[in-house]
């Protein structure tokens, strides 16, 4: 269902907030909105929604002359958690050795350019960022930890572990009296699992022992896992003192010169905000229940002198006909995956015409053909002047960011039209354009890249998301029997079609042809306005044209096919 027109452009709504937050709490400063991502597996369309919230505000932001960073967190300093399944190369077997270390500590799946599992994930996905027009600045947590930048803040937060572990203490489950556990609001599993790679994975609050809370993680100096416990700790020498449970390996250091290892996730996240100022930063559902990353890092924060970013919580974005995307269990799509597909217009309208705590879904099946019509559409009316405000502000934001306008289709011809000529063609460049320039006679098309990246884009669709059995396969000889099984009137209505071929071979006339056909027969003029006998007679020939064509009941639209398959090669199979 399309965004109502009368609704608030939410992207303005936002930055109009940040942008007063921003004078409240650092009057002067470049504005500094957030996204985290963690590459575990493959960043998935659901982890986009992450980076477009902030970035569609930013850039709002930036068109109103203000200055404006947006940072991107990959937290590649991360624990490898699990396994994910559905990656070529991958299997528990090789890979479940290595849970527990730093994702950049893990090596990239089989046959990958990239020196890491990190690294390897993150690629494909700073290459569709580039393709959307994504303008930020990455932070890799692996640099952020390793070469000592975080120092005083991990010092500090040991320093103040025990008003941390009060904050975390609150949000514990506990055993109420008469053995009731407080209530938490339920979070799907399935939603749980789709926040991965948001910069949010599930982590402990940190070690508590013998010896006390400790809100930091070392990675093991022997396995190079985090299966640590910290066992004491020195305020003043900052000596501390791990054991790891992996491998019974204990080392005693100097955390004010040691550098591997980090802040546990609820601590780590409040942390970066107070240092980096952030003031807007949208979050997954996986924040909305009691004790979550969210909330807790709301009161965290001010331990280390900051304060909590404004920003909502966004909702899942799904795929048609796939159920909730989750990365660990291989095979969703990817931004990449649907950057393939569609232009990147069609994928940055789809992020903001619906607000963040509106879900939706991405069309990889048939679904696709619609919404590039309700885009064309859209176009249209920005062309006219007819489209209402809301509509054209998130018309703007999919075709231009601040900085320039994106790459477009010189032509763009309908997609579904695209898509049915390059089914039948199966991609042959010289019959594509053949028939495209069919469609409109008065101006052909004098080259195929008049009508690219959509063209691409279309038959992609077509060769990696149409199932075999739904493709197009136009008969290599007439079907004689049943041509020889026809009535009278089913001969008649072949012949007619076949004497307008000529005068009416254009995409426009060939739709008049194939309607007018059954009016005809039903002793009406070609004009004549459809009756609910009329339109199960045009139903009936419609099904005809495609058995005799296609060999089945239903393909690409009729007109569309007709110019496809060539004239003479329509007479050859329909002549009676």
């Amino acid at each position: 269902m399309a965004q109502s027109s009368t609704e608030t452009d939410w992207v303005s709504r936002f930055a109009d907030e940040v942008i007063a937050e921003a004078e409240r709490r650092a009057p002067g400063k470049p504005v500094v909105v957030a996204s985290g991502l963690s590459p575990s597996g493959p960043i998935h369309l659901g982890n986009l929604r992450e980076v477009m919230t902030p970035h569609l505000v930013a850039d709002e932001i930036r068109r109103r002359g203000i200055e404006v960073r947006h940072l991107i967190s990959w937290d590649d300093y991360d624990r490898y958690r699990k396994v994910p399944k559905g990656i070529p190369g991958v299997d528990e077997e090789t890979y479940g050795q290595y849970i527990g270390r730093p994702l950049t500590a893990v090596p990239a799946p089989a046959g990958s350019p990239y020196g890491s599992w990190a690294e390897h994930f993150k690629a494909a996905m700073v290459d569709s960022l580039a393709e959307l027009g994504v303008e930020y600045d990455p932070i890799s947590q692996t640099e952020q930890y390793t070469t000592g930048a975080y120092r005083e803040q991990v010092l500090h937060a040991m320093k103040h572990r025990g008003d941390i572990d009060a904050v975390l203490d609150q949000y514990r489950t506990k055993q109420k009296p008469g053995g009731k556990k407080p209530q938490q609001k339920q979070v799907d599993e399935a939603e749980l699992e789709a926040a991965e790679g948001s910069g949010a994975a599930a982590e402990d609050d940190g070690s508590t022992g013998e010896g006390g809370y400790f809100p930091y993680k070392p990675y093991c100096g022997q396995c190079g896992k985090d299966f640590t416990k910290v066992t004491s700790y020195d305020d003043e020498t900052t000596e501390m003192t791990y054991v790891c449970t992996e491998d019974e390996f204990t080392e005693t250091v100097k955390l004010s010169e040691f550098n591997r290892g980090k802040l546990v996730w609820k601590v780590d996240w409040p942390m970066r905000w107070a240092l980096e100022g952030v003031i807007f930063e949208p979050s997954g559902v996986d924040h909305s229940s009691p004790g979550s990353s969210f909330q807790v890092g709301g009161q965290i924060v001010h331990i280390f002198g900051g304060e909590q970013p404004i920003g909502p919580m966004y909702a899942f974005v799904g795929i048609s006909g796939m159920a909730k995307m989750s990365s660990s269990k291989g095979g969703v799509p990817t931004p990449a995956d649907a950057l393939k597909i569609m232009e990147p217009q069609l994928l940055r309208w789809l992020y903001a015409r619906r607000r963040p705590n509106q879900s939706f879904k991405i069309a990889f099946d048939q679904e696709i053909q619609r919404l590039y019509d309700e885009w064309d559409k859209l176009e249209a009316k920005v062309a006219d002047g007819s489209v209402l405000p809301a509509d054209a502000a998130a018309h703007t934001r999919a075709v231009r960011t601040a900085a320039a306008e994106l790459p477009r289709t010189p032509r763009p011809m309908p997609y579904r039209t695209l898509a049915s000529v390059v089914d039948v063609t199966a991609g042959h460049d010289e019959q594509t354009l053949r028939i495209l320039s069919d469609l409109e006679p008065d101006k052909p098309l004098t080259s195929l890249d008049e009508v690219r990246p959509r063209l691409d884009r279309a038959e992609n669709w077509i060769t990696t998301q149409v199932p075999a059995d739904q493709r197009t396969l136009v008969r290599e000889e007439p079907d004689t029997e049943l041509l020889s099984s026809l009535d009278d009137e089913g001969r008649a209505s072949l012949r007619l079609l076949l004497e307008g071929l000529d005068s009416h071979w254009s995409l426009d006339g060939l739709t008049t042809l194939v309607y007018g056909v059954p009016k005809v027969m039903a002793g009406l003029e070609p004009d004549a306005k459809p009756t609910p006998e009329l339109k199960v007679a045009q139903r009936t020939f419609f099904a005809l044209l495609y058995r005799l064509l296609v060999t089945r009941e239903t393909g690409p639209r009729l007109p569309t096919l007709l110019l496809a398959v060539g004239a003479d090669r329509v007479r050859e199979l329909l002549a009676v």
